[in-house]
């Protein structure tokens, strides 16, 4: 088991990370005031855990589970029963699940009386490796994602192997595109991942693969907190477009549209001459090796239309983040059409 502190100029946070992290680190909010907040499908399979834990009368709300409960409405339904459940300031809310869970409980947290204690206990591998860390904390609102949200770091972080075990194969794959995001910005990980490429859903790799991720993750939330000097920009590497077909057909999972727009803006930087040779082949190869195949998708180019709402975009320009060399990423600023343009050809010449 490993430990990481994370310090922003805003708070400090500790990151257990490894196998028996759960029974290890959560002991210490056994006899606190607590709110647990986690959506259905979490808690099918882990009540039993969360009644031994916490007690059976933990006040809690369990939302439905799904992207399409990250909305204002879940946001005040929350708010809502911790206020009913006579919450006080010095309460701590522990968000019990994955990144939905995670980035609604975090707000809720940052807004119930300005600010109450924040327990992250991510139970998927996208919600370990990436948005469990770091302190964004959102939901999304006219088919806009993450548009309504704040900084907000929570205490604590748990990222215990355990919760893996339960994880149908569509969430590894999702964990995996983030994986191999922090693949493309860091050198360590991207040997790592290159050197395992057969095994990367192998329990034992996951398990120390995630730990490379956090902290890599952590060195950069450190770097920039709050997305104002550029670093942190760097961790949306695939998040464009990414973002913008996820929001569009919202069929697949979050990690399933990184791998794909991670694809799409690496064809990207190849046309660009931005990146190329065999870590370019190699990046590809690690993409399709999760995603297998590029889907097809009618109408992508009205899908493009949605990256216009993406909050890294400057005036009319499309802000991508896209791999350039090991360990290092570049920004590539395109005006929409010649951006909505290029998503076309790139899905045609994959048929």
């Amino acid at each position: 088991m490993k430990e990481i502190i994370l310090k922003t100029p805003t708070s400090e946070s500790k990151v257990y990370c490894g196998t028996n992290a759960f029974q290890c680190y959560i002991s210490e909010y056994k006899n606190k005031q607590i709110f647990l907040v986690t959506d259905t499908n979490v808690y099918a399979l882990y009540s039993k855990l969360i009644d031994d834990t916490f007690g059976s009368n933990c006040p809690k709300c369990v939302f439905e589970a799904g992207e399409q409960s990250k909305n204002p409405e879940t946001l005040f339904k929350i708010l809502n029963a911790m206020l009913s459940s006579g919450m006080r300031r010095n309460c701590t809310v522990i968000a019990f699940g994955g990144g939905v869970v995670g980035d609604i409980a975090g707000l809720a947290a940052a807004l119930y009386m300005r600010g109450v204690h924040l327990v992250q206990i991510p139970t998927t591998i996208l919600a370990q490796v990436d948005s469990s860390v770091g302190g964004k904390t959102a939901v999304d609102m006219c088919g806009v994602k993450n548009v309504i949200g704040t900084f907000y770091q929570p205490e604590t972080v748990i990222a215990d192997p355990m919760f893996f075990a339960t994880l149908p194969e569509r969430e590894v794959k999702c964990g995996l595109g983030e994986i191999i995001k922090y693949g493309a910005l860091d050198s360590n990980i991207y040997l790592k991942l290159i050197e395992n490429i057969e095994g990367l859903k192998c329990g034992s790799f996951l398990s120390e693969i995630v730990f490379d991720c956090i902290k890599h993750k952590a060195q950069v939330v450190e770097a920039d907190e709050r997305d104002e000097n550029g670093v942190r920009k760097t961790l949306n590497l695939g998040h464009t477009t990414g973002h913008a077909l996820e929001l569009f057909y919202g069929d697949k999972s979050h990690g399933e549209y990184v791998l794909i727009g991670m694809y799409c803006e690496l064809q990207l930087a190849r046309k660009y001459g931005i990146c190329g040779g065999q870590y370019a082949k190699n990046i590809e190869m690690l993409v399709l090796k999760v995603l297998e195949k590029l889907p097809q998708f009618e109408d992508i180019q009205s899908a493009a239309d949605v990256a216009l709402h993406d909050k890294k975009n400057d005036d009319d320009n499309i802000v991508l983040i896209v791999p350039e060399r090991e360990g290092k990423c570049a920004e590539l600023k395109l005006p929409l059409l010649e951006y909505k343009k290029f998503l076309k050809d790139c899905f045609d010449n994959a048929r």
